[in-house]
């Protein structure tokens, strides 16, 4: 009982064969059928060779949300160089809440305010990345996957004295409220004061006023190789002492999560504004360097990923099988028209074949294939 169960199962699961084997004896080779396998084999290697390379490449998915952090500190992390002696500008950071942030983290450097060569090269690269950036967004994601950022050359010291060297170099970091401030450079330190705080720039004269300045690197947030800021690399020379320059940021939290990096920093916008201060002509204002920042409610989420594996495989199966199966059914068409048109496709060939009558009377003839005709 038990084999012949077994018999009727194999039976069964026979009848159930959708790939069923065609005898050898049964199939014929041809030149024709032998070069579109060759074909189809060369390009499913070709196409699963590609296929593999976008396996390996990567995107950046960008998603939105609400900020809900509006407890923590925003760290300010600014390298300005203004072509003024330490000793009449100061810096410091106004919120909107008129809270003044001590600028302890910040260090001022007597430096010269030309770049030397290395600098220079350094500075003129920076400035193309940012006008590619402006045109092709997506520069941004390859700069992302990357973490391609080295840090500008370092300044050589100065052989000549601190009184030779006329400009100041601002840089460091600071902790602010996570509110809309205001970050200044201008003129004379800053000293506290109940509605805000003032700048002794009185004890400064208006000759030694120059505003042109150089922004190596201006950020929001934990600094993140691959991230490169619209301010970075900008510089600024002005021919008038009193001279106005205003930058409006719009800060947008940003999560950045890659193969490579994994932080929270911030990525920011911004639009800019310039203008001599000329009091009797109605140009009122202070001069200085004036960064105004405002902190964007969504927050940007961008995430690098990979195609899964089992898609992978379902892609390359894709390829194999309609490979196989466009090349087999344009062979046969192919083949089918080859046919027709050289006249080697016969449905059947008939001619007459005379015969005696079986009757006198009957003359009639009848239509029989010949063995010739057949062949």
């Amino acid at each position: 009982m038990r084999r012949l169960t077994k018999k009727r199962a194999l039976t069964l699961v026979k009848e159930l064969d959708a790939f069923p084997k065609v005898p050898e004896s049964y199939v014929e080779s041809t030149a024709s059928g032998g070069t579109v396998s060759l074909i189809a084999f060369t390009l499913m290697a070709v196409l699963a060779f590609l296929e593999f390379f976008v396996y390996r490449n990567t995107w950046m998915r960008y998603e939105y949300e609400v900020d809900k952090d509006f407890s923590s500190k925003l760290r300010i992390n600014v390298d300005i160089t203004v072509a003024m002696r330490c000793q009449y500008i100061g810096a410091d950071v106004l919120d909107l809440a008129e809270t003044m942030v001590a600028s302890d983290g910040l260090k001022y450097e007597p430096v010269n305010f030309e770049l030397s060569p290395e600098q220079r090269l350094w500075h003129i690269t920076l400035l193309h990345i940012q006008e590619r950036l402006r045109v092709e967004h997506a520069l941004q994601d390859l700069l992302f996957k990357t973490a391609m950022k080295g840090p500008p050359p370092a300044q050589h010291q100065s052989e000549d004295g601190p009184s030779s060297l006329r400009a100041c170099r601002i840089h460091g970091h600071m902790y602010v409220n996570k509110v809309a401030g205001n970050f200044h450079v201008t003129v004379g330190k800053s000293i506290p004061h109940p509605r805000g705080h003032a700048h002794l720039a009185a004890l400064v004269s208006h000759d030694t006023y120059n505003f042109s300045h150089r922004i190596d690197h201006l950020s929001f947030g934990e600094v993140i190789p691959g991230l490169i800021n619209p301010l970075d690399g900008t510089e600024k020379v002005s021919a008038e002492s009193n001279h106005m320059f205003q930058y409006f940021i719009t800060i947008v939290p940003t999560k950045l999560n890659t193969y490579k990096v994994s932080a929270e920093t911030n990525q920011y916008s911004v639009t800019e504004q310039e203008r001599v201060i000329n009091h009797a002509a109605g140009s009122h204002g202070v001069s200085g360097i004036f960064m105004k920042y405002d902190i964007s409610s969504l927050m940007v989420k961008v995430t690098e990923q990979h195609m899964p594996l089992w898609q992978f495989l379902v892609r390359l199966c894709g390829i194999i099988g309609g490979i196989f199966s466009t090349t087999g059914m344009l062979h046969g068409v192919v083949g089918f028209l080859i046919d027709v048109f050289c006249c080697r496709f016969q449905i059947g060939i008939y001619r007459h074949l005379k015969t005696a009558p079986l009757n006198e009377d009957d003359t009639s003839k009848t239509l029989i294939p010949t063995e010739n005709a057949a062949q």
